[in-house]
């Protein structure tokens, strides 16, 4: 009795977070499938920072809405245990110097990613968020201002928009539809509080208008911060 009931167990989590081992995606990730139920329902891309995984900003994927299918990637280069990163980087007069080639490849490999989630769980194509934190951040404006339509909406959670990223953005003026919801901590020590003003100054040349929010922080999620993205996606 005790064995049929921990074989059930075993089934219903297997079933509720899908790795990509099962499917030969180009990252491994774990799902949270809609309380709603749909034929086509909107997703939600979640993509961790630095040195974290695939779990990291899972642990609040059932405080997400409803409505989302939630998918959490891992990135694609290892860095400590069980730690990864969607590209390698260092600091140099107090500014982060990332290596661009691992950069551009995680980008590329994010877009084969949302595809490839799309042909397995037939999700709306017009309703994809990213949701990013630090360098999952940083990726989502990457992916969102490079494809213009590809991507509904960005929750940058303490990033910044690349340098690099940007002579790639030049197109995505002609179609200014992406929503964006910024959060930043103000004593963040890791991507100064000026990286996130930046970007909103910077996307309103692109005719992007976000929903900009500052916090007395440091970098990391808080509460707060969570249930202001909340609200945004409710609204989406």
């Amino acid at each position: 009795m005790c064995m049929r009931f921990l074989v059930a167990i075993f089934l219903l989590l297997t079933t509720a977070c899908t790795t990509a081992q099962s499917n030969k995606a180009v990252l491994q990730y774990v799902v949270r499938e809609p309380k709603i139920k749909s034929a086509h329902p909107p997703v939600i891309f979640l993509l961790h920072g630095f040195g974290a995984n695939e779990n990291d900003l899972f642990s609040f994927a059932d405080q997400l809405p409803d409505k989302y299918l939630i998918i959490s990637a891992r990135a694609p280069y290892g860095h400590a245990a069980k730690g990864y990163a969607w590209y390698q980087y260092g600091m140099e007069g107090g500014k982060p110097i990332i290596n661009a080639e691992q950069a551009e490849k995680s980008r590329m490999t994010i877009l084969q990613f949302i595809d490839q989630m799309q042909e397995l769980y037939h999700f709306d194509k017009q309703e994809i968020i990213l949701c990013g934190f630090s360098q999952g951040a940083i990726m989502s404006y990457s992916v969102a201002l490079t494809n213009p339509g590809k991507v509904k909406g960005i929750a940058v959670l303490s990033g910044r928009i690349l340098d690099e990223v940007k002579p790639k953005i030049g197109p995505y003026k002609k179609s200014p539809s992406l929503r964006v919801f910024i959060s930043h901590g103000a004593r963040d020590p890791i991507l100064n509080i000026r990286y996130a003003r930046e970007a909103v100054v910077y996307l309103k040349t692109l005719g992007i208008t976000p929903e900009y929010k500052e916090y007395d922080d440091v970098h990391t999620i808080d509460p707060e911060m969570q249930r202001d993205m909340i609200k945004w996606l409710e609204r989406m």
